[in-house]
């Protein structure tokens, strides 16, 4: 079973919703932004530090089990008292 798994996907940067690529990009700045964290434009992150990855990672997760639970919810306002 593995190898149908590994076969579905190219890679850890591949997309289930190919066409989420753009917005996830954008939640992306914004998260950085709000953390103050810069992001350089020409997409290389090397210079970044290990904990600013992870922190906006992270915030970008929180961000989308928010969206889902309210999804899933019916969309109640239960999105906003975290």
């Amino acid at each position: 079973m593995a190898s149908s798994n590994s076969s579905s996907r190219s890679g850890s940067s591949s997309l289930v919703v190919p066409q989420a690529r753009q917005a996830l990009e954008q939640l992306k700045y914004e998260v950085a932004q709000e953390l103050g964290i810069q992001i350089s434009p020409d997409g290389y992150y090397g210079n970044m530090l290990t904990r600013d990855a992870g922190s906006i990672g992270g915030q970008i997760t929180r961000r989308l089990v928010q969206m889902a639970e309210q999804q899933l919810s019916g969309g109640s306002s239960s999105f906003m008292r975290r």
